[in-house]
């Protein structure tokens, strides 16, 4: 495998994790306060944290949680619990009222770099980490470090290239991310949010699970841990 090939490979792989389509009603939930030039500052700000972490747990394999002495399995808890906290918090009230409360106070106040800097810091967790860069998102970025060494420089170059393009590509999506608040409108947002929430709320708890599975010994079932098993050929 070449240097061109693996780039476009852990490309398609981290797209697949992170999912940034996949997230565009929750950003623009998240963001439907927020003026059209602070959305899109908002949406540099969190594909940079997405390179620089990515980049950081591909360069490093897991030394950044090894130097902190944290497992995979606690770190998925940790996820877990954070993004159960935001879960319910979407399924119970109106995910945007937090943010568009912020925007009314601050009124003109703020400039575009400064509101949108505020609404990144209480978007980083858990929407940048865990749930952009979590934790199949990173366990791929060490598998792909793994191959990429015996490619040399040129290996860990394409590898950052290819995580560099998701980056980029969750930075369009999630700008774009306004004409979704347009088509659905307010009622409409509501709605789906509020959809998000409950199944954020699942994917919480089966995060809990599945990193309960693997810091205890025959304590969760597999079929709760892995309900769907990849069927081989």
């Amino acid at each position: 495998m070449g240097p061109w090939t693996f780039g476009v490979n852990i490309f398609i792989a981290l797209f697949a994790l992170i999912d940034p389509v996949g997230m565009v009603p929750l950003f623009a939930a998240a963001t439907s306060a927020a003026p059209a030039a602070a959305q899109r500052r908002i949406a540099l700000y969190v594909a940079l944290f997405t390179f620089v972490f990515m980049s950081a747990f591909f360069l490093t394999g897991l030394g950044m949680l090894k130097f902190f002495g944290i497992s995979m399995p606690a770190f998925r808890i940790a996820g877990g619990l954070m993004l159960l906290l935001m879960g319910l918090n979407m399924a119970r009230d109106d995910f945007s009222t937090m943010f568009a409360e912020v925007a009314h106070e601050a009124g003109e106040s703020l400039d575009a770099r400064t509101y949108a800097r505020r609404r990144f810091e209480d978007l980083i967790v858990p929407f940048g980490m865990p749930l952009l860069v979590g934790p199949g998102a990173i366990s791929a970025a060490v598998i792909y470090a793994g191959e990429a060494r015996p490619m040399g420089w040129r290996g860990y170059a394409a590898g950052v290239g290819g995580i560099f393009a998701v980056s980029a590509v969750t930075c369009l999506v999630f700008v774009a991310s306004r004409l979704v608040s347009r088509v659905l409108g307010k009622i409409g947002m509501t709605i789906v949010v509020r959809v998000l929430g409950l199944i954020l709320t699942a994917m919480a708890v089966q995060f809990i699970i599945v990193g309960m599975a693997g810091a205890t010994h025959d304590l969760v079932s597999l079929s709760a841990a892995q309900p769907y098993p990849a069927k081989h050929r």
